[in-house]
C-alpha cells in the first residue's frame, strides 16, 4: 500500500519527456523531511536535503525531536492553516491505521476549558481549540462534549475525541527511510546564505529550485533574515509513567501566562511527555527546576493515573528537555521568491504546530512547484 497522495497520471506521462528537476531542500526537521517526501512522489524531482542537524541529533535549536507531538488544531475555521491541518490529519490517520512503524498511534483526547483563560494573551492563538465546538469537530468521527459532571473542578466545559500522538524519535527516522527508498540524498551542511544551496545538489548540477525549511534559522540566514521569527521556548518532562491511554490538555493554568499543561503518551515505549511552557523570545537552553516541578504538579493533578494518586514523587523521570519552537509573527510563511536568480519556496515559521500542518503545507508547496496554486501568506 502506498500511503501517499498519488500524482496525476498525466504527470507520469510527462515524466518521460521532462528534464530532471534538481531540488535542494534546506532543513531536516519535520517540515523539511515531509516536504522532500512529497516532492519525491514526482519521479523527475531529484531531491537533495542539506541540513546542519539530522534526525538523531538532540540540540535545542533543532526543534522537531523535542515536540510532543500530536494533532490538535488551533487554526481558524476556513483559513489556509485549517486546510493544512485537515490534510495532515488524513495522512496521520493512514499512518496510525496502516503503518505502525511510523510511530504514530491513536489516543483518546480530553480538552478542558475555562472561560477566564480566553482573555490571556498566550491563549489567544488557541482560541479555536478552546471553542465549545471547533471546526475540526466535523473532521473527527467521535468528537463529543464532556458531560459537566465529568469535568475536573474549576472547568467550564470540555470535549473528548480521538486524535494521534507521534513518537518523534521513530517518526523522523521513518521519514528519512521513506526518502531514501525514493532516491533522495541527505547531506550535512551549514549555509551562511540561502543562495549557496544552488551549488549543493548531489548531482553536481545547479539546483533550479530551493526549498527553505530552516525554522528558527530563517531569522539569520543570509538572503532571508526574517525578523518576524523568534523562539518560543518549550520545557517538558519525559517520564516512564503511563497516562492509561489518555492525552490531556487545557486552556490555561494559574501558574502564569507562559505556562501550559499537556500530557501525551508516545507510541512504542516513547514515554509520556508532560508539558510545558510557551516562553516567547526566551533562549535559555537549560531546564528550569522550579518550572519542572510546576509542570509535574499540574500534570499529576490533571491525570492522577500517572502516579495512582501518589504525587510527583512517584514519577519515574527519563529526562528534562528544552526546545525552541520556530514562532513567526503573522504565522507560517509558505510562498515563492526569487533570490539571486533562483526560485525559492519558503516553508517555515510553524511555531508549535509543525507536525500537525506538515503534510498540508507540503501538498500546497507541491502545487506551487507544479504551477497549480498561487503563493499566499498564512492566515491563522
Amino acid at each position: 500500500m502506498n500511503p501517499y497522495k498519488q500524482i496525476d497520471p498525466v504527470f507520469e506521462i510527462m515524466g518521460a519527456m521532462n528534464e530532471p528537476r534538481h531540488i535542494v531542500v534546506i532543513g531536516a526537521g519535520v517540515s523539511g523531511l515531509t516536504t522532500a517526501l512529497q516532492l519525491c512522489q514526482v519521479p523527475w524531482n531529484k531531491v537533495t536535503i542539506i541540513a546542519k542537524h539530522m534526525p538523531g541529533d538532540y540540540v535545542d535549536e533543532y526543534a522537531s525531536p523535542w515536540a510532543g507531538a500530536n494533532w490538535l488544531p488551533v487554526s481558524a475555521k476556513g483559513s489556509r492553516a485549517a486546510r493544512w491541518d485537515e490534510s495532515t490529519w488524513e495522512q496521520f490517520f493512514k499512518y496510525a491505521t496502516n503503518l505502525p512503524e511510523a510511530g504514530i498511534h491513536f489516543q483518546e483526547t480530553h480538552l478542558y476549558n475555562r472561560k477566564k483563560d480566553l482573555d490571556v494573551d498566550t491563549s489567544k492563538p488557541f482560541t479555536e481549540l478552546a471553542k465549545p465546538r471547533p471546526w475540526f469537530a466535523d473532521v473527527l468521527k467521535d468528537f463529543k462534549p464532556i458531560p459537566q459532571e465529568e469535568l475536573p473542578a474549576g472547568y467550564d466545559y470540555g470535549n473528548k475525541f480521538t486524535s494521534v500522538c507521534i513518537n518523534t524519535a521513530i517518526y523522523l527516522p521513518f521519514l528519512v527511510s521513506e526518502l531514501l527508498k525514493l532516491g533522495a540524498v541527505l547531506k550535512r551542511g551549514e549555509l551562511k546564505h540561502i543562495s549557496e544551496a544552488q551549488n549543493l545538489h548531489d548531482s553536481g548540477k545547479k539546483a533550479n529550485l530551493i526549498i527553505n525549511c530552516t525554522g528558527l534559522r530563517a531569522a539569520t540566514l543570509g538572503g532571508v533574515e526574517d525578523k518576524n521569527v523568534f523562539p518560543a521556548r518549550g520545557q517538558i518532562v519525559v517520564v516512564r509513567n503511563s497516562s492509561n491511554g489518555l492525552m490531556l490538555t487545557n486552556s490555561g493554568t494559574d501558574d502564569g501566562p507562559e505556562e501550559v499543561m499537556y500530557v501525551m503518551e508516545r507510541a512504542a515505549g516513547g514515554g509520556t511527555v508532560l508539558g510545558g511552557s510557551y516562553q516567547k523570545n526566551n533562549w535559555n537552553p537549560e531546564p528550569d527546576p522550579n518550572l519542572a516541578i510546576r509542570i509535574m504538579k499540574r500534570c499529576v493533578e490533571m491525570c492522577p493515573a500517572l502516579t495512582m494518586g501518589k504525587g510527583i514523587e512517584a514519577l519515574s523521570i527519563v529526562r528534562h528537555s528544552v526546545g525552541f519552537r520556530p514562532f513567526r509573527v503573522g504565522g507560517a510563511r509558505l510562498e515563492k521568491e526569487i533570490i539571486d536568480g533562483v526560485e525559492v519556496i519558503h516553508n517555515y515559521g510553524h511555531a508549535g504546530f509543525g507536525y500537525q500542518c506538515s503534510w498540508g503545507c507540503a501538498e500546497e508547496l507541491m502545487g506551487m512547484v507544479e504551477g497549480r496554486d498561487d503563493d499566499r501568506h498564512c492566515d491563522f
